[in-house]
């Protein structure tokens, strides 16, 4: 049986992405999820991260907070339905801890690496879409909620955190990262995610195509 995908869409507080990873699972069959809180136990550790009312949590207790969610969520809900061959649509993933605890906490890149690779049991995502929504209109929807303890951590913390998508969507990871226009409508932007995805496919598809050698080049060995 072929595994299925698991498909992470990210990017900062504001971008939209909540928002792409719903339409884009409905528009798939696929399964929605998120991080954190994409279990019954992750749901208990989401609520202890994004409380305001937490604001002693050290950047380290953060963090392996993040990899305990991060660890039941793998195991619990995504790789059973990618290895039944179903498609995972998930709401943050791995690349949000190199962002937020990474470029926005201090922790080194390469920790962070292996520190999630291992609590995922090395399953990684399939793809991870970034969001690129302009600071602006993420600045507006964040304006326009209560704020989380992560959406409330200043705008210096919310800079760190945007550039660091920013270039992560230019180093290389152990799995491809692709970044889309996350300004215009939903449905615009619904678009260009599946363009985007569509895109990856199609070049995947063409890396993994045998070569097939004429008769010509075998007899020439």
């Amino acid at each position: 049986m072929t595994a299925g995908e698991f498909i992470a869409i990210e990017g900062p507080d504001g971008c939209g992405k909540s928002t792409q990873a719903a339409l884009l699972a409905e528009a798939a069959g696929a399964v929605l999820t998120r991080e954190p809180g994409g279990t019954a136990i992750g749901t208990a550790l989401r609520s202890i991260l994004l409380d305001p009312a937490n604001d002693e949590l050290c950047p380290q207790a953060e963090l392996l907070l993040m990899q305990a969610d991060r660890a039941q969520h793998i195991e619990e809900v995504v790789r059973p339905h990618v290895e039944a061959g179903r498609t995972v649509v998930s709401d943050r993933s791995i690349l949000s801890t190199l962002a937020y605890q990474g470029y926005g906490r201090g922790h080194a890149i390469a920790d962070l690496l292996a520190l999630g690779t291992q609590a995922s049991g090395g399953l990684l995502p399939t793809i991870a879409l970034i969001l690129a929504t302009p600071a602006h209109l993420r600045a507006e929807r964040l304006a326009a909620k209560n704020p989380d303890r992560f959406e409330g951590a200043g705008d210096a913390f919310q800079r760190r955190v945007s550039d660091g998508f920013d270039e992560l969507a230019h180093r290389r990871l152990p799995f491809p990262v692709v970044v889309v226009d996350g300004s215009g409508t939903p449905l615009q932007i619904h678009l260009r995610v599946q363009e985007a995805l569509s895109r990856h496919r199609a070049r995947t598809s063409q890396a993994r195509r045998p070569t097939i050698r004429t008769s010509k080049e075998t007899t020439q060995q």
